[in-house]
């Protein structure tokens, strides 16, 4: 279904998607967008974009605390540790979203991210380099104009999986690439479109 934005209470022109949901809205207001460069943050928001597959992002916004207690405020170092009796009680942890394969992903991706930071260029820097360091600012109405891939998110998500990341496929890293400011997709009338490439990562956000 095709929607463009819509005006909210508060007199502020938003991209549909959040709703009326004060947390969504919080994300998309502080967050989404908003070019991230820092390291573990990016490797943090990667594993939660792969535990959201199958599932819709709120969820895992509501969840996300629990996740970072869960996995150690996603420290890529303590995860890459992470045995067969870690992982069985993050499976039986009702906090996050237990699903062995995802769980065993982020293990994966601890030891991926390691290795692209002792060897180089840095997680930040291999995945801003596919933008030429800056965000690609898009101009799309309508919520349908929106892709789900596109060519850039294929060539990250096929080097990504051939440096040892797991659940990274193509409409994953976009949708990764939107929340991290890679691109800025939201929709020319919302009020963040011309703000969020200058707007400062905010304190992280917590549900209520």
């Amino acid at each position: 279904m095709s929607r463009s934005a819509r005006l909210h209470a508060d007199g502020l022109m938003r991209c549909p998607w959040p709703g009326e949901d004060p947390l969504y809205m919080a994300y998309h207001d502080t967050e989404w967008g908003v070019p991230e460069y820092d390291d573990r943050a990016l490797y943090e928001k990667l594993i939660l974009d792969g535990f959201q597959a199958g599932l819709s992002w709120i969820t895992i916004l509501r969840k996300r605390e629990n996740f970072r207690k869960a996995f150690d405020d996603f420290q890529p170092e303590k995860i890459a540790l992470y045995n067969a009796k870690k992982v069985h009680a993050l499976m039986n942890d009702v906090g996050i979203v237990r699903n062995r394969a995802k769980i065993e992903g982020a293990v994966a991706s601890a030891g991926a991210y390691i290795k692209i930071m002792d060897e180089g260029p840095g997680l930040s820097k291999f995945l801003w380099d596919f933008v030429d360091g800056r965000p690609k600012v898009n101009n799309f109405r309508t919520t349908a104009s929106v892709p789900a891939s596109t060519p850039v998110s294929t060539k990250i998500s096929k080097e990504l999986s051939a440096r040892g990341f797991k659940f990274v496929g193509p409409t994953i890293v976009y949708a990764f690439m939107q929340a991290t400011g890679m691109v800025n997709d939201h929709l020319v009338t919302c009020f963040c479109h011309e703000t969020c490439g200058r707007t400062p990562r905010s304190p992280r956000l917590k549900a209520k």
